[in-house]
């Protein structure tokens, strides 16, 4: 084979088709059809006198070849990469580019709104697409290239992605204005007799933290709604009876609409952490935004 003859776009081409397995979604990540990534499938078939993936039920399966040559060639790409990169001067407000953040909704009011006001002065041709995080699936899907950065806590996410501290995130107690059982302050048997909505991440659950700390002095709650994500819970309480405990960047921007109380008992917070992949740590494009995203939450917290 002549190198001289190569073409770069064939070698990205079989190193996504080698991360990916999937026709399909090896075009999508490059933005090409899939008639088109069949012909350089076959182009590269013939350069390398080889097979390369095999059609199966579940995608493609790589040859033995396919194999041996996957780990050096997505480093000899990145390491393309990393010279242009270096070669080329940086300017978020030059960029057009799409990039995939998963979180959970709670993190819409802590870092979406706040990063999309900074993103429209300063780098107006990047597009986030928001996804709803799945931190079981996490590594796999940052591998693929199918999700950029994470926000997540600490303990969920997979020890082999890169992770920053961002902020710690502490509790607060929400009511309706004019409750008729709280009067500027909740107290803990009040608190323990009033019905309550909490969030369960992973759906159903009717525990958490404050009932973890309930149970250290003797008392329990009625939970009589268990919601998936924190958005919907200000308005159900602002129109019941009901109260619930929420991170206080929720509650934060509901002042006149909402009554926000401190916690009747200490309940422990959490952090909250950047996360990614090793394959985006050195692109300039992501390493702007993840500091711009923590420099943020340092103003944010300076300003609480």
């Amino acid at each position: 084979m002549n190198i001289e003859q190569l073409d770069l776009n064939l070698l990205v081409t079989l190193d996504t088709l080698l991360a990916e397995r999937n026709v399909t979604h090896a075009a999508r990540r490059l933005n090409l059809s899939q008639p088109a990534l069949s012909t350089r499938l076959t182009r590269l078939r013939d350069l390398l006198n080889d097979p390369l993936l095999l059609p199966s039920q579940r995608g493609m399966i790589p040859t033995e070849r396919a194999l041996e040559l996957q780990a050096p060639l997505h480093d000899a790409i990145e390491a393309v990469r990393r010279v242009i990169a270096e070669t080329s001067p940086f300017d978020p407000a030059n960029i057009t580019a799409t990039i995939a953040i998963a979180a959970s909704d709670y993190v819409q009011y802590s870092v979406l709104l706040p990063l999309l006001h900074i993103l429209q002065n300063e780098a107006p041709g990047l597009r986030l697409s928001w996804r709803t995080i799945d931190t079981a699936r996490l590594d796999d899907t940052m591998a693929r290239g199918d999700i950029h950065l994470a926000l997540t806590t600490p303990e969920t996410a997979p020890e082999t992605l890169h992770m920053r501290h961002l902020y710690h995130e502490t509790y607060v107690a929400i009511a309706r204005p004019g409750h008729p059982a709280i009067k500027g302050r909740l107290d803990l048997e009040t608190f323990c007799q009033l019905d309550h909505v909490m969030v369960s991440p992973e759906g159903g659950g009717f525990a958490g933290p404050a009932d973890a700390a309930l149970a250290g002095v003797g008392k329990t709650r009625r939970v009589c709604l268990s919601a998936p994500g924190f958005l919907v819970v200000p308005d159900i309480i602002a129109q019941s009876d009901m109260i619930a405990l929420v991170p206080s960047r929720v509650a934060e921007n509901r002042q006149g609409r909402l009554q926000i109380l401190p916690p009747p008992l200490p309940v422990p917070g959490f952090d909250m952490a950047l996360v990614w992949h090793d394959r985006t740590t050195t692109h300039p494009l992501h390493r702007w935004l993840r500091d711009r995203i923590y420099q943020l939450m340092r103003d944010t917290a300076q300003t609480r």
